[in-house]
């Protein structure tokens, strides 16, 4: 029997006095009392002072955002203005999101003020949707905000219920949709002035007269479309969670919790036959902070005593260490980056072993210097040599293995490229023959052996245009043994009438 999915559920947060709570908040934090008259957030509006926001003792006193500064003045002098900053309001909702991954790895910021979080199946260490919504209001009133709940279907109606502290969606005002004014003037002279009136009628109907956006937002409010949440992160492949009755306030006790997690992640990496190649960790603090590390690996690896020692060198590479506050009650490890990985048996020359002594030096030194200053040279797909080949950081995933050259074969590319090619002087016995010999940094190089042309046409999309030229390549080597790899840059007579000659790199 196949079980039917779960149906989905959305926990909606509105903050409607964030921006005048961010203001107090950065007050208290500053040591400094915040105002004792009421206070409005300002901003210009062509040209103009406007209320942006304003604080509960500024409402209470009839005032509303969107009236002019001189004018709220006039009915209260005593009001004190601020000015608006849209962008800390944002740090503000972000931060809060952010703690809001205690509840469900699915959280959206909705700005200005609101949060919706996909809660499906994330009830039950609260004891359902009443004490998650409790244990989150809570947290929130001890930060000093202000935050109106609402569950439903979909993140549309959730919201809105949110906004307007309804339980009904048929009794929202048109209003919550989000189409322009003339299309809600529109609907209120139509007699439609609640979502309920709107959903009695014909659909077809609705989208002749006031558009199709107007009836898909519908029917995302009324839960017939599920728009889903967008994450702030994507959900990991695998993940370990630890909450704690009392917070954890030593952060060697938080790492000894860590690899615990790691143990638990491991058992679940080896029935998949996989090893993780990042690791993720956040330490959610009793306060709303949430501190994260991740580590990156060179091979995958689900040993939790090489996770360990990767997170110590991380932890001590940190400019402001781990500091645990008044405590850690939760802590998640994720593995968002897994890799096939078989169990191995030691081979008796221990190659093996050797394989895996240089990847956990660079797992070290990723560690410490930062995951993209340990580099690899990886092949490119291009049969130009100065792009036959490109840089990614150790822990990348990619690229082809390098092709191995034939047996008793000398390499046909050097090991040093100079970039640019450096340009030489060179005497042929025919102007589109072999060199003979050529002069470099002020030196005459007798060419004792030659092997070539290798010709290395530009790309098809720079031939097109005429703006690439045809390489003849020479693998050649002097009277002393030193060994280069010149090409003359053009096809003679027929792409350039004079073609130059060029030292592209030097053999070992």
């Amino acid at each position: 029997m196949i079980a039917e999915p779960l149906a989905r559920r959305y926990l909606a947060l509105h903050l409607p006095l964030l921006p005048s709570e961010r203001v107090r908040r950065e007050y208290r934090q500053r040591g400094v009392a915040p105002p004792e008259a009421p206070f409005a957030l300002i901003a210009k509006d062509r040209g103009s002072l406007v209320l942006a926001a304003l604080d509960s003792r500024a409402i209470a006193q009839g005032l509303a955002p969107g009236l002019a500064l001189a004018d709220a003045r006039a009915r209260l002098p005593e009001l004190v203005a601020i000015n608006d900053d849209p962008a800390a309001d944002l740090a503000l909702l972000e931060w809060l999101a952010d703690g809001c991954d205690r509840y469900s790895p699915m959280v959206m910021a909705v700005p200005p003020q609101g949060i919706v979080i996909d809660i499906t199946g994330c009830t039950h260490p609260f004891g359902g949707e009443p004490g998650m919504v409790d244990d989150m209001l809570t947290r929130i009133v001890r930060l000093g905000l202000t935050a109106l709940p609402a569950i439903a279907d979909t993140p549309d109606a959730a919201l809105a219920l949110a906004q307007h502290q309804m339980s009904d969606v048929d009794d929202l005002p048109v209003t919550v949709l989000a189409v322009p004014e003339a299309t809600h003037l529109a609907l209120r002279r139509a007699g439609l002035k609640r979502i309920g009136d709107v959903a009695r009628q014909h659909r077809p109907a609705l989208a002749a007269r006031f558009g199709a956006d107007m009836v898909m937002l519908l029917a995302r409010l009324l839960g017939e479309i599920d728009a889903h949440v967008t994450p702030r992160r994507s959900a990991a492949t695998v993940a370990a969670i630890q909450r704690f009755a009392a917070p954890l306030a030593q952060a060697d006790a938080a790492l000894a919790v860590i690899e615990a997690l790691a143990v638990r992640a491991g058992m679940e990496l080896a029935v998949r036959a996989e090893g993780g190649r990042r690791f993720e960790v956040a330490l959610f603090r009793s306060d709303g902070h949430v501190a994260r590390l991740a580590v990156d690996t060179a091979a995958p690896v689900r040993d939790p005593k090489i996770l360990i020692r990767l997170l110590r060198e991380r932890i001590g590479s940190l400019a402001d260490p781990l500091d645990p506050g008044f405590g850690y009650d939760m802590i998640r490890l994720e593995v968002p980056v897994v890799a096939p990985l078989a169990d191995t048996q030691l081979m008796l020359e221990g190659g093996t072993l050797a394989d895996g002594e240089i990847g956990a030096l660079v797992d070290r030194l990723a560690t410490r210097l930062g995951r993209a200053r340990v580099r690899r040279l990886v092949p490119g797909d291009s049969h130009i040599p100065e792009q036959a080949a490109f840089d990614l950081a150790f822990a990348d995933i990619g690229g082809a293995p390098w092709p191995a050259p034939a047996d008793g074969e000398p390499p046909e590319r050097p090991i040093h490229l100079f970039d640019p090619p450096q340009p030489i002087d060179v005497i042929a016995e025919v102007p589109d023959g072999p060199p003979r010999r050529f002069r470099w940094r002020r030196r005459l190089h007798e060419v004792a052996r030659h092997e070539g042309p290798e010709r290395i046409a530009a790309e098809w999309w720079r031939r097109a245009d005429g703006a690439g030229l045809t390489r003849d390549y020479y693998r050649v080597e002097d009277g002393d043994g030193r060994r280069f790899w010149l090409f003359r840059h053009g096809l003679y007579g027929t792409e350039k009438a004079m073609p130059g000659w060029y030292l592209h790199g030097l053999f070992a």
